[in-house]
Formats: structure tokens, C-alpha cells, sequence
């Protein structure tokens, strides 16, 4: 059936053109991120399991009937059991109640240790590649030479000069861990520095910690977010490696390095005394890495939609 010519050119009713619009609501960056972030199983079951660590490491042993550093000789080397559900240890402590305790230090030094890379880390590294040029290069032969020296030596000399035990620890990792930090919010800085916004804030004016603060920090954000969830367990993984070869917390103190070196020695007779602490290691790594992996899918501006 032929249309009329004056038929054929019509506008479209207003209800037809509204149903073919394409509409996008307006969604933040940071729900943008959070979305994406949820969307990933792995990286949520992550989180899940690092808030249950903290609830359990830091409120647990309030609510168990044992004493951590209580001896109970009688008692000792006993299995897993209704009455000690991790076991006992050498020494006849609840292997439980030592793996809560524990993971309250090895996960105050992970925490230390991200908290000192945002804060430290991001200022010195974000400082020297805004200033450039001589400046920049005598602060990262700083960095360069902190880093030639393991960290390994710097507990051994903080041992002899303080004293083995956690202050110790802190110190050494005080001095040495916020260096990979610095090194990658320098390189973003030298990316972002000769960007149009960045050509425009200086233009009206704003000063050196304005640019800092306000603008290259906040669009380096991704990927500082994604170094700190990985830098969380390598820190853990240091406590726990110092603590195994002597160097770490002291008796009575516990954590998963010295409740690991502990169980290593009676491994054939009795493995659960290493199995717990070493599991703990494992799973909250794991956790971090699975939060790590989302947080860099979910941060990356490529994959948003």
C-alpha cells in the first residue's frame, strides 16, 4: 500500500521518539567502582573474610575462657578438640586462643605498614616528582640507597641497639617500606604533572600542596589504592619470616611467625600446631590479593561503563 507524499516525511509522535532515546543515569566514580567491585565474587569474598579476621582477632579472645599466655604444662601437645578447637601448644595454651592473639599483632604490622606507605610513601614520592629536576634525583638517591641495604640488617642492628621484639619490627619497617610507594606516585606525578588541568591550577594560581593534595594525589588514587592492598601482605609476610627465624616478637607475645616457628618444631608430631598458624597466613594473604585484583578491575577509568 502506497503512502501519501504528504505522509511520507512526518515527525515521529513524542512517545516513540522517547522510547528509542538511550538514557544513561548519572553514576559517580566512586559507585561506578563499588558496583564493579561487587560484581566480582572473589574480590568480595575477600573482604568478607578480612572483616571476620578483624572481628575475630580483636573481639575473639575477649569472649574465650583462656589466657594466651598462660602455661598449662599438664595439658600440653593435646589434639584438636570440642574443649581446644585448635589444639594445645607446647606449652599447653589454647592454639585457639594464641591464633586470635597472634593475629592481632601480624595484622597491626600489615596495617602499620600500609598506613605508613599512604602517608609517607604518597607524600615523598608525589613531592619529588612535582619539584623535578635536582631535586627529584637527590630524593630518589635517598630512596635508592634505603633500599640497598635489606631489611634483614636494619631488624639485626634495631635488636641490638633497642632490643629484639616488636618495636623493633616497627621501626625497621618504619624505615624501609614506604619506598615502592614513593616510587610509583613519583611516576605517576611525572605523568600527570604537564596535564591541562594541572597547566590550569597553576595558572590560577595554586600553590605546591594544593597541586599536591588536590589534584595529582586524588588522580593517582587507582593505583595507590591497588599497591596498598598488595603492600598489606608482603608487610605480614615479613613479620611472619622475621618471627620464624628468631627475630621477631618475644615470649609471652604471639604472632602467626612465632606460632609457625613454634609448631615447625614438633612438625611430625604434632602438625596442627603449625597447620592453624599457617593457614591464618595463607587465607588473609589470599583475601588481599582477591581484594587487591577487584579494586584494580573496579578503579581501572578503561573498563567503566
Amino acid at each position: 500500500m502506497a503512502i501519501p507524499a504528504d505522509q511520507r516525511f512526518a515527525p515521529l509522535p513524542n512517545r516513540q521518539e522517547a522510547a528509542e532515546r538511550i538514557t544513561t543515569p548519572p553514576i559517580s566514580f566512586a559507585a561506578d567502582a563499588w558496583r564493579r567491585f561487587k560484581a566480582n565474587p572473589l574480590a568480595l569474598l575477600g573482604l568478607i573474610t578480612i572483616v571476620i579476621f578483624l572481628i575475630a582477632c580483636f573481639i575473639g579472645p575477649l569472649l574465650t575462657p583462656w589466657d594466651p599466655t598462660t602455661q598449662f604444662l599438664a595439658g600440653r601437645d593435646q589434639p584438636p578438640s570440642a574443649q581446644h578447637w585448635f589444639g594445645t601448644d607446647a606449652h599447653g595454651r589454647d592454639l585457639f586462643e594464641r591464633t586470635l592473639y597472634g593475629g592481632r599483632i601480624s595484622l597491626a604490622v600489615a596495617f602499620f605498614a600500609g598506613l605508613l606507605q599512604l602517608v609517607v610513601g604518597v607524600t615523598y614520592g608525589a613531592t619529588a616528582g612535582l619539584l623535578g629536576g635536582k631535586w627529584d634525583n637527590i630524593m630518589m638517591r635517598i630512596v635508592d640507597i634505603i633500599d640497598t641495604i635489606p631489611l634483614t640488617i636494619y631488624v639485626i642492628l634495631l635488636a641490638v641497639i633497642m632490643g629484639q621484639g616488636l618495636t623493633s619490627i616497627f621501626v625497621a619497617i618504619g624505615i624501609v617500606y614506604w619506598t615502592s610507594m614513593a616510587r610509583l606516585v613519583r611516576a605517576q606525578v611525572l605523568a600527570l604533572k604537564e596535564q591541562e588541568f594541572m597547566l590550569a591550577a597553576r595558572a590560577l594560581g595554586a600553590g605546591r600542596r594544593r597541586l599536591v593534595f588536590r589534584h595529582l594525589i586524588p588522580n593517582a588514587m587507582a593505583p595507590i589504592v591497588v599497591e596498598l592492598t598488595f603492600s598489606i601482605p608482603r608487610a605480614m609476610f615479613t613479620e611472619a619470616f622475621l618471627s620464624f627465624i628468631g627475630l621477631g616478637v618475644s615470649a609471652p607475645m604471639a604472632s602467626w611467625g612465632v606460632l609457625a616457628s613454634n609448631g615447625f618444631e614438633g612438625l611430625r608430631s604434632y602438625p596442627w600446631e603449625l597447620a592453624f598458624p599457617a593457614a591464618a597466613i595463607i587465607i588473609v594473604s589470599l583475601a588481599f590479593n582477591f581484594i587487591g585484583d577487584g579494586l584494580r578491575d573496579a578503579l581501572d577509568p578503561k573498563l567503566r561503563r
